[in-house]
């Protein structure tokens, strides 16, 4: 089973002039491979990089980079990880190389037993969500790594906040696939908050909210 280890929680805040204070979540999964998800603005280079020492981890050593979606706040330092295949949305690069992987779209992406990348349009036409197995309490448990699909806990009472972040003529869609993957993870770390526990409650909230 892999080990998750949320490297930064993601935030997001509005300011009084109208501008946005924000920061993706980083996450870091181990297992027989290393797996970094989200690399946050290119002005957190010299933080990733000692909190991954912290761990006994060199940018080299990472496997694969994944990122939820091509904005700039989750994308900042995938040039650390030049040992590393990138998946980016659909597209997956090595050094010049770049293809589209069918399986993101169908079965899922896997990276190493118990990880895989799955597609979940919504945010963008080109999200997609890190699907990894972990033991919780003796069981085994789903956790979904969703970037902006779901922007933090607050957005599943709020929806506003998904809605005004989002692709207005996405809204549907990102509706469906908030509900799909809900149902399928006992945990959620989303795009700009902290991890959390997923409910019954939320699940019948999120689906209440499919357009």
């Amino acid at each position: 089973m892999c080990e998750v280890v949320v490297l930064f929680d993601g935030y997001s805040k509005n300011l009084d002039d109208g501008r946005m204070d924000a920061n993706c979540t980083c996450t870091l999964i181990k297992g027989t491979k290393l797996i970094i998800v989200d690399t946050m603005t290119a002005w957190d280079r010299e933080k990733l990089v000692e909190a991954l020492a912290q761990h006994n981890i060199q940018p080299n050593d990472i496997d694969y980079v994944v990122c939820t979606h091509s904005h700039s706040d989750h994308i900042g330092n995938n040039n650390l990880f030049t040992n590393a295949e990138h998946i980016v949305g659909l597209t997956v690069q090595r050094g010049t190389i770049f293809h589209e992987n069918p399986q993101i779209s169908s079965d899922g992406y896997e990276l190493c037993p118990g990880v895989k990348v799955i597609a979940t349009p919504g945010h963008t036409k080109e999200d997609v969500t890190v699907l990894v197995e972990m033991i919780k309490d003796g069981e085994i448990k789903l956790l979904a790594v969703t970037g902006d699909l779901f922007e933090k806990k607050e957005d599943i009472s709020n929806p506003s906040i998904w809605k005004l972040l989002g692709t207005p003529e996405l809204s549907q869609i990102q509706s469906v696939t908030r509900s799909r993957i809900i149902n399928l993870a006992d945990f959620i770390i989303p795009g700009h908050g902290p991890i959390f526990h997923v409910t019954n409650t939320m699940r019948e909230i999120v689906k209440s909210q499919v357009i």
